[in-house]
């Protein structure tokens, strides 16, 4: 029965490291093939992805969670500026990246709706990510939020053996999030979330299969922000912030064989550094460092660390790579971005994004604009696959519009 959770990841992996989908793609069919011999089959409509991109497994070793999709930059302003989010000046998409920034919004109220069409360059045209979030101040000092996550898997087809069109099925994951943050301080500010996580990759087919099911999970964040200068007073500006998000119970999709997957737990480090040129001009610079606080396989075939608790990973995670300290280094994501204003109505942006080739090889520029009217303000984020292989990432569009009210 191990082949069952094996290709229940052919879903979740649409958002994990390009490397390790394709590189475990063929194995996955395989087992896709043995499991529903009996009569039903499992295939993804439209998913376009190639068996030829010219990788080479050698030292690839890249992290493995469920639920990537958590992870996933919602908002097209941090979309336009490398996936960076942990330190930049807050607004409502803070609830998501550090909602330790909230207490120090300039707006009691903010909202955000974002969305995302995902793997455009496949021309796949039913994957989409949905984010809906806003906060409320209920004084200076303390602030609420609220957040839903929905990401839509496309069209899931089930035929019987003769490759019958029995019924479409439409797999689904989301979160949803609530929280609370607070000023300790005139600089400093601090931020919890709690949030119940539903992924249900298999829908009809839970009861043909008999033993598959929807997971579950619930998790929390614990955010910090530092702002020694603030907003507004002319002079450089430094901010800082640090989260750990997704801190919680593993994901159980399969009860008989006991197999459960790990959150993706991950510690952010960030910076950002604003520049009040004159009047109507201003620049900003941010810097995000991202690790995943999760075991590292021995290989590609290894499946022992499964076994580990949550809390002991969390420690071992910063020394049980295979290859050692340098190995552990590859796991560091970086991102770095900025943004121009003028007058507090025009933005344009511009980031990058790296990640290591044996970690997942994900590396793309990012560029973007956005525009306020009153208390609107519409954001759109384009990335841009660098390197030499391609990505399905290259050329997604995110949209997303704020409103700030007071």
């Amino acid at each position: 029965m191990q082949a069952i959770p094996i290709s229940v990841k052919i879903l979740m992996n649409f958002f994990q490291p390009k490397q390790y989908y394709l590189i475990k793609q063929k194995t996955m069919i395989k087992q896709l093939l043995k499991l529903f011999a009996v009569g039903v089959g499992l295939c993804i409509a439209q998913s376009g992805f190639s068996q030829t991109y010219p990788y080479d497994l050698g030292s690839n070793n890249p992290l493995e969670t469920a639920v990537p999709f958590l992870r996933v930059s919602p908002d097209a302003r941090s979309g336009a500026m490398g996936d960076i989010g942990t330190a930049i000046s807050p607004d409502a998409n803070a609830v998501f990246w550090n909602s330790a920034k909230l207490p120090f919004a300039d707006n009691p109220v903010g909202i955000s709706l974002s969305y995302t069409p995902w793997l455009a360059n496949l021309e796949v045209s039913d994957l989409h990510l949905l984010n809906l979030g806003g906060y409320y101040k209920l004084d200076e000092e303390q602030v609420i939020n609220v957040m839903v996550k929905y990401f839509s898997l496309g069209e899931l087809q089930v035929t019987n053996s003769a490759s019958d069109l029995l019924q479409v099925e439409n797999p689904q994951e989301f979160a949803i999030q609530g929280g609370y943050s607070r000023k300790l301080s005139e600089a400093f500010g601090i931020g919890v979330n709690l949030k119940w996580i539903h992924s249900d990759l298999t829908k009809g087919n839970s009861g043909v299969v008999g033993l598959v099911k929807a997971g579950t999970s619930v998790a929390g964040d614990i955010n910090a922000y530092f702002d020694p200068v603030g907003s507004g007073t002319g002079k450089a500006d430094w901010a800082f912030g640090a989260t750990i998000s997704n801190l919680g119970a593993k994901i159980e999709y399969v009860e008989a064989t006991g197999d459960k997957d790990f959150l993706p737990t991950n510690l952010s480090l960030g910076a950002n550094l604003g520049l009040d040129i004159d009047k109507f001009n201003d620049l900003s610079f941010g810097l995000d460092i991202n690790k995943l606080l999760v075991p590292t396989p021995e290989d590609n075939d290894d499946t022992s660390w499964r076994d580990e608790s949550v809390i002991s990973s969390i420690f071992s995670s910063w020394g049980d790579a295979p290859d050692g300290f340098s190995e552990e280094l590859k796991e560091f994501q970086v991102s770095i971005g900025g943004e121009y204003g003028y007058n507090d109505q025009f933005f344009g942006r511009a980031g990058f994004f790296y990640e290591n080739d044996d970690k997942g090889a994900r590396q793309y520029a990012t560029l973007g604009a956005g525009l306020k009217y009153n208390v609107a303000t519409f954001n759109f984020a384009y990335l841009l696959a660098t390197g030499d292989s391609q990505s399905p990432l290259d050329k997604t569009l995110r949209f997303s519009l704020n409103f700030d009210l007071e």
